[in-house]
């Protein structure tokens, strides 16, 4: 593995919603330069086979390496749960990679529990049931509960938020129980802290809710620091990958990174 610290870190999701952690990552660490990678072609990850995620995941970490990233940061919930154990034993000798789920459940562990925990996500991440197993493997007795919430990325992908629409998806997912009495809830998908503002609304802002983007950020520094690879010096620079290009995703790129953003169309699989 290199260890020159001033390559980039490569981050990677299925669209809009890893950019809520590479945003997290540019404000913690602006001399970092990044190369983010939306998968705009294959979104929603969350409706895919297992088998699918790990192929587009493994193929854009080959991307990510070839780029000389010095660390993928696997900005998905579904692919994290999917896919990290595998690309570590494939691609952890040359390059170190985080996943958006471990720092939450940490976090969880640390601050919170042993509230009653709620946890929100894709049919695929829920299914895998990664928040629970990994936070009952430290705290046998935590009480978890989990809801697959799957209109909610392509309703953030279609651009429906702050409205009416957004707002009734919203309440019709969290009015079930137990979902309604827990006292702290995970987002278990980066889309969400686009909605965030909204979701604490429906519990009067009274419960805290979990997203990864703040959590993560805050791990991939620490990370850095460790391994002797925080970049300290100058002005990062950023590029942006689409497999497709969508003006929803130009416009919150935009909106995140406070500027036009000029996207890459790149298919990583013309070649099959």
């Amino acid at each position: 593995m290199k260890r020159n610290a001033n390559r980039p870190i490569g981050v990677f999701d299925s669209g809009v919603g890893g950019l809520t952690v590479a945003h997290a990552i540019k404000q913690r660490l602006p001399e970092e330069s990044m190369i983010y990678f939306g998968d705009t072609a294959h979104l929603p990850y969350g409706e895919k086979s297992p088998e699918a995620i790990l192929r587009y995941a493994e193929r854009i970490t080959r991307f990510l390496i070839n780029q000389n990233c010095k660390m993928v940061v696997i900005a998905c919930n579904t692919a994290s749960s999917v896919a990290y154990i595998p690309l570590k034993e494939k691609f952890g000798e040359e390059v170190e990679i985080v996943n958006v789920i471990d720092p939450v459940v940490e976090y969880y562990l640390d601050h919170l529990a042993p509230a009653r925990v709620g946890v929100i996500g894709t049919k695929a991440t829920i299914r895998a049931g990664v928040y629970e197993k990994k936070i009952r493997e430290n705290n046998p007795e935590a009480r978890v509960f989990s809801k697959a919430t799957p209109l909610l990325v392509p309703m953030i992908e279609e651009g429906f938020i702050f409205d009416d629409i957004s707002n009734a998806v919203i309440r019709a997912y969290l009015s079930d129980e137990p979902l309604h009495s827990v006292e702290a809830l995970i987002l278990g998908c980066t889309h969400y802290p686009i909605i965030k503002n909204q979701i604490s609304r429906f519990y009067n802002f009274s419960i805290e809710i979990l997203d990864s983007a703040a959590i993560v950020a805050r791990a991939v520094k620490e990370l850095l620091t460790g391994k002797n690879l925080l970049y300290k010096e100058g002005s990062g620079k950023d590029v942006f990958f689409v497999s497709d290009y969508t003006e929803y995703f130009e416009k919150i790129s935009g909106m995140f990174f406070e500027k036009t953003l000029t996207l890459k169309k790149l298919d990583l699989w013309k070649d099959g």
